[in-house]
């Protein structure tokens, strides 16, 4: 029904240059976001630059559009097969020359790529970093005509990162080999140490820095102390809309499958995803995932690097995450459209144990280890704090806010924890791991502390100590959350190498003798429920002032379009775009085209047929 070859002919269209123009009549929106007309001037311009900006926040038109506007072609590098694919749909759909050149093509598609690319046949080509690199495409673009180079996921760069690829190290030869083309290179995840990194690996030492607000708003963050995991992740579905797409992610396997099972007897659509599924297999339930509406993907973080998909509406997480990097580049996979999102998050000490084991065990230099236990620290502090997470969060990458700022969209903001005088509490805990030789873990303290006279402890002797059946104030859950903050806090080690054994640090011994006072948030079962309850409030199916009817209309003829060519659905509009729609109810293409998201070739290829649903809601 639809043609989906790249256009032939030049884009933007004829006589249309200037970068407003092609953001109007090419991608359909009236005006750039946040710094994203700086980053476009400048590259025009041809300066090299190194863009900091949040997953949903616009970077990729950082780079479309000047490779647009510019002469030649624009080459942009990215890590990843499935994105470069659904990049170059939309780009088609929008009348934009695109192609990629990748492994998934045979011999003779990519020689007329190659061919396009030499005869600046094209506007932007994608190619993955192991190709660029060989002798072979260097000696091509030596020969073409090259708008810019445009480094995606730059963060893979660096070896303390969570994405690190050893073929980015050697993308300096870009500067050297191409020396007056410009550069770009973009990422949503960079500390300081990253960011330095990144400089120095792809000589951008003279490039303009551009950092936006690492904040995303529409995304509510949410974090519970585990207490029977999987049931408190069903809790949060049952709360969530019908046909929601998610991303489940877990730490093994093994908990992937059995997770995407559990699932689907609960009656999602749950795929498992992790390597070490056939890549055929993979592959699929990628496709299926980008394709289809409300399909929850359950995966290790080997999922999900460079997705594309703007209408994830939750991310959740059954384990800990190592690194507030990681954390913030999973969840930034939600809400991608701008849309009201969802961050969950359900941790424990067995967690923070298990990683940092994980940490001690593996042949890095205790250099590296050192960093990733200062991250994994991080983490934990982010899980454990009282302030508001968002501003947790944004600290952690140098975005200082304001003492006194809440966001209003994270449990602590909507349900804020109370906070009680813990010093005797931690002196109970911290003198039960003394007088048991620092040798067992939180569940035999706790059990010490609540006066469990179990085999174990009575085999050891200790409820026979003075501390046995001491700490009547608080349930296991709530003891569960004094030893975590304890541990967050840096009162108490949990050492891995002796399976958990909550041992004191040298600062414990000031707060055990009463010279410090510490601060405590205090949960029991009924205080998690209470919070759960309270940041569930408020959520809609729909916008207000949205026809849910309509709506669900708009997106029935976008999947109809969308399988009938084979692209993913937010490739024809994304679920903004739809949302617009419904909300202004344009009535004819004139209308139509003042909708964001509605440029010149979209509107000539889909505009009627949603005309058509659009008048015949009245």
């Amino acid at each position: 029904m639809f043609n989906d070859r790249p256009a032939r002919s030049a884009s933007p269209p004829p006589g249309v240059r200037s970068a407003q123009s092609v953001l109007e009549h090419v991608f359909g929106y009236r005006s750039f976001r946040g710094s994203q007309q700086a980053i476009v001037e400048h590259l025009v311009a041809g300066g090299d630059a190194l863009v900091l900006m949040p997953t949903g926040g616009g970077k990729s038109l950082c780079y479309q559009i000047p490779a647009i506007v510019r002469e030649g072609v624009g080459v942009v590098v990215s890590p990843l097969i499935a994105l470069m694919q659904d990049q170059v749909d939309a780009l088609r759909l929008a009348g934009v020359r695109a192609a990629f050149l990748n492994s998934t093509l045979d011999a003779r598609s990519a020689r007329e790529v190659e061919r396009d690319f030499a005869t600046g046949a094209l506007d932007l080509l994608y190619v993955a970093p192991e190709r660029l690199l060989t002798d072979r495409f260097l000696d091509l673009a030596s020969r073409a005509s090259i708008a810019l180079f445009a480094i995606d996921e730059a963060h893979c760069v660096s070896q303390w990162g969570h994405d690190f690829r050893p073929e980015y190290i050697r993308l300096s030869v870009l500067h050297e080999r191409f020396p007056q083309v410009p550069r770009i290179a973009l990422t949503a995840t960079a500390d300081a140490i990253t960011r330095r990194e990144i400089v120095a690996r792809l000589a951008l030492e003279d490039a303009a820095l551009f950092v936006s607000s690492f904040d995303r708003p529409n995304i509510r963050y949410r974090v519970v102390e585990k207490d029977g995991a999987r049931e408190q992740l069903a809790r949060f579905l049952r709360g969530r809309p019908a046909g929601d797409a998610g991303i489940v992610y877990c730490q093994s396997r093994r908990k992937v499958e059995e997770t995407a099972q559990w699932l689907e007897r609960l009656g999602h659509t749950a795929l498992p995803y992790h390597a070490g599924l056939d890549a055929q297999l993979r592959r699929t339930h990628q496709q299926r995932f980008l394709r289809e509406d409300g399909v929850v993907m359950v995966a290790t973080v080997a999922f999900g690097m460079g997705i594309d998909k703007p209408d994830v509406r939750f991310v959740a997480h059954l384990d800990l995450p190592q690194s507030l990097e990681g954390y913030y580049q999973e969840t930034g996979r939600a809400g991608r459209d701008g849309e009201a999102a969802e961050a969950w998050l359900a941790y424990g000490l067995a967690d923070v144990v298990m990683l940092r084991n994980r940490i001690d065990e593996s042949g890095s230099p205790d250099e590296v280890k050192r960093v990733e236990r200062q991250k994994l620290d991080a983490m934990l502090g982010y899980c454990e704090t009282t302030r508001c997470r968002r501003r947790v969060l944004l600290d952690y990458f140098g975005e200082t806010l304001d003492a006194q700022y809440r966001c209003g969209n994270c449990d602590n903001c909507l349900e804020p924890p109370q906070t009680v005088d813990g010093t005797v509490p931690a002196q109970k805990l911290l003198s039960a791991a003394l007088r048991t030789g620092q040798r067992f873990g939180a569940g035999h303290l706790i059990d010490l502390l609540t006066g469990k006279a179990t085999p174990r402890m009575v085999q050891f002797g200790h409820d026979r100590l003075p501390t046995f059946g001491v700490g009547s104030e608080f349930d296991e859950t709530g003891w569960r959350a004094v030893a975590r903050q304890l541990v967050a806090a840096g009162y108490l080690h949990a050492n891995a190498e002796r399976y958990g054994a909550l041992q004191l640090t040298e600062p414990a011994r000031a707060l055990l003798r009463g010279e410090v006072k510490i601060e405590l948030r205090c949960v029991s079962r009924r205080d998690m429920r209470t919070r759960e309850r309270a940041s569930r409030a408020g959520r809609a199916a729909v916008p207000a002032g949205v026809d849910a009817a309509l709506l669900e209309a708009l997106r029935a003829l976008r999947r109809r379009l969308a399988s009938e060519q084979g692209v993913p659905a937010y490739v024809v509009f994304n679920d903004a775009t739809l949302t617009e729609m419904a909300l202004l109810r344009p009535r004819s293409e004139s209308e139509l085209r003042r909708v964001n998201g509605v440029g010149d070739t979209k509107l000539a290829r889909y505009g009627e047929a949603f005309l058509q649903v659009l008048r015949a809601a009245g």
